[in-house]
């Protein structure tokens, strides 16, 4: 499981200490590894669980730095998501040709021969809905599974645990994929492609070039569940070995919806009307169609999945409507942090809509956005770091204004709202200039329309 040349020498660095990297510290100190964990951060997102990373033999802690030379005599490094391809410590290991694993892969190895299948999801957005569709309809069915990855639990706490899951459902990023040179699942999904991360891809290609790492230990007995509406997801998975089942909201597939029968179908078979679907929008046509197909090959039949998927219900943050004052529907997609999923949520309107739209930039314009906004965007409230390049973008295609705090942004929307509307945080932005990340944006939005 482990490498024996991890135990000896410089032993593992691993950095970043969030959720993925204290779970890999404390795998890799049972398996008897010498850990030298850091974060540039003075307040690491793993901050409460430090405290009991200090008490394991062979861990050292480094909290605001990182110890370069350590980095540089290690025998491996973990590496966590958030943390960006050109930081010092990984740019230092890369000189040094230390090996850079992500936490998945090193969990994936650790899972080795228990008898856990995978079903991975990745894509451009959809995918943490879709895993959570995963995991409840195989649990729905009687079957022992869990999310796991950038969803609910790290790969490394699953195998630190000793749990013995007979399906994990693993949604795993492009950063991830990019360093997991073992990661091999039975099951594979590929939601959709659009440009995104272009802060931190130096082009498109790049970014759909780890994408197609998915497929990198692909084999004849493997599945891929790929978007048959898309022609940039099937060329990614050209020459894969392996099975593949395609969705499609457009024509008869393996999984498929009929527009006409307000219907979703797995090939021939009718699985569940539309209107029993408790999901806004037709990208979740889309992701309930991907699940189904995935679970299929875990054996479920298509009236176990038509009984999951109508029990399923919106997670926090996704098209997530929050409550209605006085005839306006508030809805909170805080994690909708890049255009295109912005452009799907506003395809997911029924209803004239004020759009909260703003953040850090990512790189791509807001342009995109302007033809799908005339027609039922009331007025879109600028705010953040990227208000002026909305605004720039935007102003004169669209009803805009400029907001300034957030609050001012609620304040501002719940006066342009009419009854019957809804209003719409949608920001295609990240939220590192105001939030800690797109949950807490999403919270103080809930928060702030609760007091309403």
């Amino acid at each position: 499981m482990i490498p024996e040349a991890w135990r000896g020498g410089g032993g593992v660095a691993v950095i970043g200490l969030g959720k993925s990297g204290v779970a890999a510290t404390r795998l890799l100190a049972r398996e008897g590894v010498r850990v030298y964990a850091s974060d540039a951060s003075d307040h690491p997102y793993g901050g409460d669980a430090l405290g009991g990373l200090r008490t394991l033999s062979g861990v050292t802690l480094d909290v605001g730095r990182h110890d370069l030379a350590r980095i540089r005599a290690a025998a491996a490094v973990i590496v966590s998501p958030g943390v960006p391809p050109e930081a010092p410590p990984l740019a230092a290991a890369r000189e040094a040709r230390v090996p850079i694993l992500s936490e998945i892969d090193l969990g994936f190895r650790a899972l080795a021969g228990s008898g856990t299948r995978c079903i991975a999801i990745t894509g451009t957005n959809g995918k943490t809905t879709t895993t959570a569709l995963v995991a409840h309809l195989l649990r729905t069915a009687g079957l022992h599974a869990e999310a796991a990855g950038n969803i609910g639990r790290p790969l490394a706490d699953i195998a630190l645990a000793g749990d013995h899951y007979q399906w994990l459902a693993v949604e795993v990023s492009s950063f991830q994929l990019h360093d997991s040179p073992h990661f091999a699942p039975d099951v594979g999904i590929v939601t959709n492609l659009a440009p995104d991360h272009l802060d931190r891809y130096a082009s498109v290609d790049a970014y759909y070039a780890d994408k197609r790492l998915l497929f990198r230990n692909a084999a004849p007995a493997h599945v891929w569940v790929l978007n048959g509406d898309e022609p940039a997801v099937l060329e990614l998975a050209g020459g894969v070995p392996g099975r593949r089942a395609l969705f499609s909201l457009r024509r008869r597939a393996d999984g498929w919806y009929d527009a006409t029968a307000r219907r979703l179908q797995l090939g021939g078979e009718a699985l569940l009307p539309r209107a029993e679907l408790g999901l806004l929008g037709d990208h979740n046509v889309a992701n309930a169609l991907a699940a189904a197909l995935a679970v299929r090959e875990a054996g479920l039949t298509p009236a176990g999945i038509a009984n999951g998927l109508r029990s399923f219900r919106a997670l926090p943050h996704r098209l997530e409507p929050v409550r209605e004052v006085a005839g306006v529907r508030w809805i909170n997609d805080s994690k909708a942090t890049n255009i295109a999923s912005t452009v799907v949520a506003v395809e997911a309107m029924d209803r004239p809509f004020v759009l909260l739209l703003g953040g850090r930039h990512k790189g791509e314009p807001y342009t995109r956005l302007a033809p799908l906004l005339r027609e039922k965007c009331r007025l879109v409230i600028a705010y953040g770091e990227s208000g002026p390049l909305v605004a720039q973008d935007l102003g004169g295609q669209v009803p805009l204004e400029r907001g300034t705090t957030f609050e001012d942004v609620i304040a501002r929307a719940r006066r342009a709202a009419r009854p019957g509307d809804a209003v719409l945080l949608s920001p295609a932005c990240s939220s590192y200039d105001m939030f800690k990340n797109y949950e807490e944006r999403g919270a103080t939005f809930r928060r702030l329309v609760e007091a309403m």
